[in-house]
């Protein structure tokens, strides 16, 4: 699908054969009128620019925009910190309008005899599952297709950085550079969340301060995303 700018109300068709996930600025709606469309109608209800990946069975589509806040979309992966405790589970902050809820049976093996027991102010990497607009939004920190962590769960150590939601979208395409770049430099673990939330974890402090100033410098334009400069940065750092 080509990139288009977006109002919103702007009607999106789409076939009803294709296989999608619908993510932030898009809404869906009725059936056309017309009896001769085999069409869904889909709504934007964001100003901004339609965007879309095609994966092997689903594609995702959903208005890539300069919004500040944090808005949930269902499956959307996030980063989130514990904030309060509650006898089934947890509130999480993640950025959005309000708290999301997240079971304390929303975990790889976890049962009512066997929970997590996390701490306020720990941090969380999951996946939305509920995003209505009139409720709290939910979360999860396991594969339900599978049963496992999947990489969800307690994020230990490491930093967190702030970014923008369309770094954080960049980050996520296969042929962006900045990571692979790092990578030439620093074996690091990363998790990315689409709430602007990026957690890191290299072998050493020093080395993960260097990625998060770099990865601070990109979201703030002060630092280029091209190879050459990002390897520049990561030595005069770890120097």
């Amino acid at each position: 699908m080509s990139q288009t700018i977006v109002l919103p109300g702007d009607r999106l068709y789409l076939p009803e054969s294709s296989f999608v996930t619908l993510g932030p600025g898009i809404a869906s709606s009725s059936r056309s009128g017309n009896s001769t469309s085999d069409s869904l109608i889909f709504i934007a209800t964001k100003l901004g620019v339609l965007s879309s990946v095609k994966g092997k069975e689903k594609a995702r589509i959903w208005v890539e925009t300069r919004s500040k806040r944090y808005i949930p979309a269902q499956k959307d992966l996030v980063i989130g910190t514990i904030i309060a405790r509650h006898a089934d589970g947890y509130r999480v902050d993640i950025g959005s309008a309000q708290m999301a809820q997240l079971d304390a049976l929303a975990f790889e093996s976890a049962t009512k005899r066997s929970k997590p027991n996390l701490k306020i102010g720990t941090l969380v990497y999951g996946r939305v599952t509920l995003a209505n607009r009139d409720m709290d939004p939910e979360i999860e920190c396991f594969d339900p297709s599978t049963g496992k962590s999947e990489g969800f769960g307690e994020l230990k150590e490491g930093l967190m950085v702030e970014c923008s939601l369309q770094l954080c979208r960049q980050l996520l395409k296969p042929k962006y550079p900045l990571l692979l770049a790092l990578a030439s430099q620093v074996k690091f673990e990363i998790a990315i969340g689409l709430n602007g939330r990026i957690w890191l974890k290299a072998s050493s402090v020093g080395e993960t301060i260097a990625l998060k100033r770099v990865i601070a410098g990109v979201n703030e334009g002060k630092v280029k995303v091209e190879k050459d400069e990002i390897v520049k940065l990561v030595k005069e750092y770890l120097a």
